[in-house]
């Protein structure tokens, strides 16, 4: 049985992560244009930094754990993976590490990592902790001054091309079950990655409320991730 795993920001939020966009499409009091985008860099790249700075700090607070949603998932690609069941991926939307920390193995973050920088001369992805600035030293030619102030956060911005599309539609048309975890169904090329799966493929969505994706699965199931997916993961694992 070949898995195929989709997680958004709902998972996230369990562990006290926000959501980042509100009810008016805000994300913490700036439109995405200004804060979520190559322009909005270029226009105030100050404010883009603070922004990611501020989430940066926020994922590295000892209390930001992984949750129930998380392990669970991770000790089920590892028994599936153990017992040769199938190909297992994990795609996340979200930036930040969790699913890593809770020991996923198989994890394609389509939307960049927060604890990631990303040199804007080269492309070299840098793991990092630390906030970015405009004065940032380059990590290996620190003494530089040419190459000051030349990385950004390692995550996709709206127009930016979202990472391993290739690898997702493989593992899509290749998928017997596909779950979705806390997305909202309105993000695209993600929302579009049900579509992707073939017939005989069981489709599962797990949401707090329907999505505008909710009729392309067999199956929604209502209720936070934490307390869903251990439940619906030990199912799959008896079978």
């Amino acid at each position: 049985m070949n898995v195929l795993i989709l997680t958004g920001a709902g998972i996230s939020a369990e562990s006290g992560i926000p959501t980042f966009r509100d009810a008016n499409g805000l994300w913490e009091g700036h439109a995405v244009e200004e804060v979520a985008t190559p322009q909005g860099f270029a226009r105030n790249p100050e404010l883009v930094q603070e922004f990611y700075n501020q989430r940066r700090r926020a994922l590295l607070n000892p209390e930001i754990q992984p949750n129930a949603a998380h392990v669970a998932l991770a000790d089920f690609e590892r028994e599936h993976v153990e017992k040769a069941r199938g190909n297992f991926l994990l795609v996340t939307q979200n930036i930040d590490n969790l699913h890593q920390r809770a020991g996923s193995q198989n994890v394609l973050p389509m939307h960049g990592q927060l604890l990631q920088a990303r040199c804007t001369y080269t492309e070299e992805v840098f793991d990092w902790t630390e906030d970015l600035g405009n004065d940032t030293p380059h990590p290996e030619d620190p003494d530089n001054d040419r190459m000051r102030g030349c990385l950004r956060p390692n995550v996709v911005w709206f127009g930016e091309m979202p990472i391993g599309l290739n690898r997702i539609e493989q593992a899509a048309t290749s998928a017997d079950l596909f779950i979705a975890i806390g997305t909202s169904g309105v993000v695209y090329p993600a929302a579009g990655i049900v579509a992707q799966t073939p017939p005989h493929c069981r489709r599962i969505e797990v949401n707090l409320d329907d999505t505008p994706a909710s009729s392309a699965f067999d199956e929604t199931i209502h209720g936070s991730a934490s307390v869903e997916i251990p439940k619906l993961l030990d199912h799959f694992k008896a079978m």
